[in-house]
């Protein structure tokens, strides 16, 4: 039980620490950050239980108003905003990751990896993410799925070093991805 506290508070703060990785904004307001892929690592790594339960201490944090997310917000506000939908749709998406990892043995474990982030980390999670811009800006959820197609390309970059880094884990220390065992 201990062990698996520790691993969720590591895997929160490796999401916090993504953050502070230069984030790009596009002239719409929404930045590009490596925070996503922090919640597919840990759905891909924690397994779906664990990886949501890490984001969702991430997410508490920041409703406490540390500045934990891209750019130095955090606080209430980071719950209504335009990328309110993205933030909110997180834990699911890990879930989402994880559940794929631990199910899916059919594959080679980075393929595995990569093809649960694309669907947690992207099709869920910009299913949440456009309802909450469509939401937010009052633009339908047509025009506000044409404005997240900028991000597509560099979030596949992400599902890959996702499945990548996950099958690296694994090889060199078996022990430490919970989403196998």
């Amino acid at each position: 039980m201990e062990r698996n506290m520790t691993r969720i508070a590591l895997f929160a703060a490796l999401i916090a620490a993504l953050g502070l990785i230069p984030s790009l904004t596009l002239g719409f307001g929404v930045p590009i950050s490596a925070q996503s892929m922090g919640v597919m690592l840990a759905g891909a790594i924690l397994g779906a239980r664990r990886g949501a339960l890490a984001v969702l201490l991430l997410m508490a944090l920041v409703a406490l108003g540390l500045p934990l997310l891209a750019g130095g917000r955090g606080g209430l506000g980071a719950f209504v905003a335009p990328t309110s939908g993205f933030f909110i749709g997180w834990p699911v998406a890990a879930f989402v990751t994880g559940l794929i990892v631990e199910r899916w043995r059919g594959a080679p474990l980075a393929v595995t990896a990569a093809a649960a982030s694309v669907i947690g980390g992207i099709v869920v999670l910009y299913a949440f993410g456009i309802v909450g811009m469509s939401i937010a800006l009052g633009k339908t959820l047509a025009e506000c799925a044409v404005l997240v197609t900028a991000f597509i390309p560099g979030d596949l970059i992400k599902a890959v070093l996702t499945g990548l880094i996950t099958q690296a884990l694994a090889r060199s220390r078996p022990d430490s991805l919970l989403s196998r065992y």
